[in-house]
């Protein structure tokens, strides 16, 4: 029994010491991330930081935090942030989000509002901490600037393929974005819809040029070099659009390749186009003049089944052009 007793309290008192040790290290790599950043010019400030949740736990907590790149102009502020980790297992770990805090973009200001919003993340074993699993839900998100923004329910995933380094399978779902007044404003008697959108889905596979990791954070983000789009669906009121296809993405962002869609209410959708800007009306209505005689062929003219061709910068269905493609850069 006295000896059952020894080995007790000797592996207690090491427990102790490793979860010392831990939450000493985790404190220090943190604060001396902080100093880093501040070096290269950007904001990185907190109020205090502190690790609690002795002996299973390492949870970390920063209080008034502020993190702004002048490199990409992005920033955040927070009353807290918290990762949440168990000590057995410090790779596994959860973010916490204040219900709000205020996102800084080279465009604008915004307060970000939410009830719930947690993110898991599984970091790999090297001092880059490369990503291995991440996944994000949101409640009741609410994003206020120039115009509000707001949905129900948000899920971000990503993970690493099998075997892969940079490749990763992900996935966004926003289920009843409320869309913003002036652009059905916009929208004006043309169009008919509900005041906010049923459902965003995507589903896809991406090649990026380098892993995500510290480096994505502290440097440069990694860039797109090929996506593999399983599905992408959007569902508004009466219309459906749903794609496939493929994509190479060059250096600069270009994209080249082929999706497959089916659009109901095309017409419609063409309307949403130029009132959100990304469409002249001119362009609009020779698009609408040539691609209703293929919706016609297939039967069903307000349905339009199709390919999206990528090539030299813009977007064609069979020979007509349809506006500027898309570039695939992230800041």
């Amino acid at each position: 029994m006295k000896r059952l007793l020894i080995v007790i309290l000797v592996a207690a008192a090491a427990w102790s010491a490793y979860w010392l040790i831990g939450a000493q290290g985790l404190k220090t790599a943190f604060a001396t991330w902080f100093d880093e950043r501040r070096e290269d010019g950007w904001q990185a400030d907190y109020a205090d930081l502190s690790v609690r949740g002795f002996p299973n736990r390492f949870d970390t907590t920063f209080t008034d935090l502020a993190i702004a790149d002048p490199a990409t102009g992005w920033a955040w502020e927070a009353p807290f942030f918290q990762l949440l980790a168990l000590s057995y297992k410090p790779n596994s770990v959860i973010a916490v989000f204040p219900p709000e805090s205020t996102i800084a973009t080279p465009g604008e200001r915004m307060m970000l509002t939410t009830s719930d919003t947690k993110a898991s993340l599984t970091l790999g074993a090297s001092t880059r901490l490369p990503l291995q699993r991440a996944q994000l839900v949101g409640d009741d998100v609410t994003l206020a600037g120039e115009e509000t923004l707001s949905l129900d329910t948000l899920r971000i995933a990503a993970e690493l393929l099998p075997g892969a380094e940079t490749d990763y399978h992900l996935g966004f779902q926003a289920v009843d974005v409320t869309v913003p007044d002036p652009f059905l404003e916009r929208l004006g008697d043309r169009i008919d819809l509900p005041d906010t959108v049923d459902n965003l889905h995507l589903d896809a596979d991406v090649r990026f040029d380098r892993p995500w990791d510290l480096d994505a954070l502290e440097r440069a983000r990694p860039q797109p070099r090929h996506i593999r789009l399983r599905l992408a669906e959007a569902e508004w009121g009466p219309l459906r659009l749903s794609a496939t296809g493929e994509l190479d993405i060059g250096p600069n962002g270009a994209a080249t390749g082929e999706m497959s869609f089916k659009a109901e209410q095309w017409r419609e959708m063409l309307d949403l186009a130029v009132a959100a800007g990304a469409l002249p009306r001119s362009v609009a209505d020779t698009a609408e003049s040539a691609l209703g005689m293929l919706a016609r062929l297939s039967g069903r003219p307000d349905t339009l089944n199709g390919t999206l061709e990528f090539r030299d910068g813009t977007m064609f269905i069979g020979p007509v052009p349809i506006g500027p493609a898309p570039v695939f850069l992230l800041r």
